[in-house]
């Protein structure tokens, strides 16, 4: 008997669902890897199985906010109270670089640790991430989201507004929201005029968007570095990577690098180890 139109129609819906849907083991089995990739478009976890990250202890200039952020994230891993984090400021100053180090320092403490990158354009699709991480058995999730901002007309930031504090099921307890902006308030300075200018409110305009930043409990400023820092910081990267240059030479070569960069920060003295590195005929592998 052939199939009526709608029965056809039916079959094909229920074959389109069937393709897309995975199964929950594929989503809920975090024994594969330590950090993942959330795909929103798929529904899907993907695992990483070498993470691209710097040893904490080649972070340097950031001491203070290296302790709070280990301290905040040794908390959370144990099961006591710890704050979502922003941490906000200038660019190549080791922001994101901090979390990752953060979270691998933590999982050699206590292997219950999982750390979870989600693009920032995908941030609507969190109230699909979070079931699949709620109550997940004796693990720990650090939500991640680089370089988080918004502008013009964006309401991307409700979703994330009702993670960090509001809504009704609230944030799952297992989970901890970790962000990196250059900026302090996630929304440029002619935004912020823009909405006071324009809106019958001003005052409750400006609130509503800047009042997101506020519900992060760390707020950790990052600030472009010193010389003396950027000094250390290769000499950091020298040693680790056994790089045989007198450091002499080796910071009259970062001052000029810095000075055609037109910038120093620990991002700047990592493109300047690469091409010492290059120059040396050494390979280098974090």
């Amino acid at each position: 008997m052939s199939e009526t139109p709608n029965e056809l129609l039916l079959r094909r819906i229920a074959d389109a669902l069937e393709r897309i849907s995975l199964p929950s083991s594929a989503l809920t089995d975090f024994s594969a890897a330590t950090a993942y990739v959330w795909h929103a478009v798929e529904t899907r976890l993907e695992p990483v199985p070498r993470v691209n990250r710097v040893p904490i202890a080649l972070l340097k200039g950031i001491d203070q906010s290296r302790d709070t952020l280990l301290d905040n994230t040794r908390r959370f891993a144990q099961g006591l109270p710890a704050n979502n984090a922003l941490l906000w400021g200038a660019r190549g100053m080791g922001k994101s670089s901090l979390i990752k180090a953060v979270h691998a320092a933590i999982l050699e403490e206590l292997n219950n640790l999982t750390l979870i990158e989600i693009h920032r354009e995908e941030i609507p699709s969190l109230p699909r991430l979070l079931p699949l991480l709620r109550d997940e058995t004796g693990r720990k999730f650090i939500v991640f989201c680089d370089d988080l901002s918004f502008d013009g007309q964006d309401d991307t930031y409700k979703s994330l507004k009702a993670l960090l504090e509001g809504g009704i099921e609230g944030r799952p307890a297992n989970v901890l929201f970790y962000a990196t902006s250059n900026r302090r308030h996630l929304m440029p300075r002619d935004m912020i005029e823009n909405e006071r200018s324009t809106a019958i409110t001003p005052a409750e305009a400006v609130d509503e968007k800047v009042s997101l930043s506020d519900r992060f409990g760390l707020w950790l400023g990052f600030h472009n570095c010193d010389q003396e820092t950027f000094f250390a910081i290769i000499d950091g990267y020298s040693r680790q990577f056994g790089l045989d240059v007198p450091a002499e030479a080796l910071h009259a070569d970062a001052i000029e690098w810095s000075m055609t960069r037109g910038a120093r920060s620990g991002r700047v003295a990592w493109q300047f180890i690469q091409d010492i590195a290059g120059r040396l005929g050494k390979n280098i592998d974090l």
